[in-house]
């Protein structure tokens, strides 16, 4: 099994650790940040933890960041002071890494990473198959609460599309119990949960911590299932060099596949003016 690095010990990065540690994906999980007591400390509040939750995962905590180069994904997540890694001071950050040789995945977790995500890939060329952003990920989970709120009824399928605030709700090809959801949901309900999930960005940190968790599991051990991120797109939808919400195919390391879901007319239309703006 491999090991991960968290970048960042702030309430992302501690609640990534918390959901890779219960999946027992990995075999150790990094907490890495300027703040050396607080992520030593977090993580071992985390370890003390793991013989009741059943799991059997080494949790470590530092300042050294560069230490992440020999990780097999690292996730760049929130600091204990400064928040999000982002703009310039994530961009030097990423930088450094490439310098020293990683070839890992990079998971960007944050709300706000987006365009950090863009501009490693433009600027410092790493390879799209290696950048996945996982918070919107999250967003998922919450359209199908949100369903099952309005009709009783839970295991909706659905996708979510566009670039990360500009989402869009795949409704025509959502499903529930055998049968299309627009048959049970009229179409200005439908729009009103639509309108309704754009209060749930940026989801919270336990959140993302579980899609986060999620993603870095397949990117490791591999996944039978597609499962929703966000990648850079290379030609999709008609854009290039922006990161887009997408159901991905991921294993060894990177993403396998990219799929377009099936949207209406109106959806894809709405898809690609999001990528525009």
């Amino acid at each position: 099994m491999s090991t991960v690095a968290i970048l960042g010990a702030g309430p992302i990065g501690a609640a990534v650790a918390h959901a890779l540690a219960e999946r027992q994906a990995v075999r150790a999980i990094r907490l890495l940040d300027a703040e050396a007591s607080v992520a030593a400390g977090k993580a071992l509040d985390l370890q003390q933890t793991m013989p009741i939750d059943g799991a059997d995962v080494s949790l470590s905590g530092s300042a050294d960041l560069l230490s992440s180069t020999g990780a097999a994904v690292i996730v760049i997540a929130d600091r204990v002071s400064g928040g999000e890694w982002q703009g310039e001071e994530g961009l030097a950050l990423v930088r450094q890494l490439v310098r020293a040789g990683t070839a890992a995945p990079l998971v960007f977790a944050g709300g706000s990473q987006i365009r950090l995500m863009e501009a490693v890939h433009a600027e410092l060329h790493v390879p799209a198959d290696r950048l996945i952003g996982t918070a919107a990920s999250g967003l998922v989970n919450v359209a199908r609460a949100l369903v099952a709120a309005e009709i009783g009824l839970a295991g909706v399928e659905v996708t979510i599309a566009g670039r990360p605030p500009a989402f869009v709700v795949a409704w025509s090809s959502a499903t529930v119990a055998g049968s299309l959801l627009t048959d049970r949901i009229p179409a200005h309900r439908l729009l009103a949960l639509s309108k309704s999930l754009t209060r749930f960005w940026p989801p919270g940190p336990q959140t993302i911590g579980a899609a986060t968790a999620q993603v870095v599991d397949a990117l490791v051990n591999g996944s039978r299932s597609l499962l929703p991120a966000a990648t850079i797109l290379d030609g999709e939808l008609g854009a290039r060099r922006v990161a887009a919400m997408l159901p991905l195919e991921l294993g060894r390391g990177r993403v396998l596949r990219k799929t377009i879901p099936t949207l209406s007319p109106q959806e894809r239309t709405e898809v690609v003016n999001g990528l525009i703006g």
